[in-house]
């Protein structure tokens, strides 16, 4: 099983099983994605899957300006440029889809109002990209948020559904979920976040696991099972999630296309997964080499394998991994805002 084959995924075929995994870059002003966010994904499709940096599903779910949501016929309409940009060249795209919950800041909620979340307590050290007291846009740190009633939590299952069937109008092949990085569905799951007292607390670990689940069936009976996946970072403790006693049982439930970023449960995570559920197929991101990707889809660990800042300077990292052509170094104060510059102006490779 080589890297550089084609595989099944789903409802697709891939032409390779290198994933472009998904990156926020804050390139689109008025949150709408466009032609230069079109022309940086189209330069990157020879990847057998790209899964586009973080769409939010709603206003409320924002926590980076200048990211192109999926929630506007505005934004639908701008992210059908970016995918039959890609279809034109051979690619497959899927849309990212993110609720950030309280990894967010007034400026950027409508009317100034306070993010929303599984809790009211506020993610320490954490940041989102808003509008400092000057006016001027950065990072900022994380506002109170609101914990969202029993009632609103279903308003969220439905707007992860109506983004999903959005996707599919603006032409992706398909969705993720993003249940990782300590935003809103990790906020659900983590007891030490979660201080609930509803059908969604953190009273049990079927409590906790409610929304995701909900959440997952309704994306799925929306658009169909065989173009959905999620993803997870049970170990990764960024935004403020600090690891707790049940956190391998619960990901034993959880498991689906997963991201895990603790070496030392890694490979048991994988071995449960692949005898738990036989027919998933497994994606794992995260500082990976050709050599150690390589060697797990070859160990039947995984099937895909997820690689981020590397794409960032090599649009062509496939053909540059395939070919042992040596790889460009990102410039990493061009990696958020701006322009052109630092985003499509990279060239492939040219000998």
């Amino acid at each position: 099983m080589s890297l550089f084959s084609a595989f099944q995924l789903g409802d697709t075929v891939l032409r390779n099983r290198f994933v472009m995994a998904p990156m926020t870059r804050s390139r689109s002003p008025g949150d709408v994605a466009n032609a230069l966010t079109a022309l940086y994904y189209t330069q990157r499709a020879s990847t057998g899957l790209i899964v586009s940096e973080g769409t939010p599903i709603s206003r409320e779910g924002q926590g980076y300006l200048f990211n192109p949501g999926i929630y506007t016929p505005e934004q639908i309409a701008g992210w059908r440029l970016v995918t039959d940009s890609v279809h034109s060249v051979g690619g497959k795209i899927f849309a990212q889809l993110w609720h950030v919950g309280r990894v967010s800041h007034t400026s950027i909620q409508e009317g100034g109002k306070a993010p929303v979340s599984s809790t009211s307590k506020t993610a320490e050290g954490a940041f989102a990209f808003g509008y400092a007291d000057n006016g001027e846009p950065g990072f900022v740190s994380t506002s109170q948020p609101q914990a969202l009633s029993s009632e609103a939590v279903g308003r969220g299952v439905r707007d992860f559904a109506q983004a999903a069937a959005n996707a599919i109008e603006a032409g992706f092949d398909g969705v993720e979920i993003h249940g990782a990085n300590g935003y809103l569905l990790e906020q659900f799951l983590n007891p030490k976040v979660n201080d609930r007292t509803d059908q969604y607390g953190a009273q049990n670990l079927d409590n906790r696991l409610r929304f995701v689940f909900e959440v997952v069936d309704a994306v799925c009976q929306r658009i169909g099972a065989g173009r959905v996946g999620i993803r997870f970072s049970p170990y990764g403790q960024l935004m403020d999630m600090p690891l707790y006693d049940e956190i391998d049982q619960t990901h034993f439930f959880l498991r689906a296309e997963t991201a895990v970023a603790r070496e030392d449960a890694l490979k048991a995570l994988l071995v449960s997964c692949r005898k738990g559920l036989k027919s998933t197929r497994l994606i794992l991101a995260g500082d990976l080499t050709l050599q150690r990707a390589q060697a797990l889809v070859a160990s039947g660990l995984i099937d895909l394998a997820g690689f981020g800042q590397p794409f960032i300077a090599n649009p062509d990292l496939v053909a540059r991994l395939e070919n042992g052509w040596p790889l460009a170094v990102a410039n990493k104060d061009t990696y958020y805002g701006g322009g052109a510059e630092g985003y499509i102006d990279y060239p492939p490779y040219l000998g």
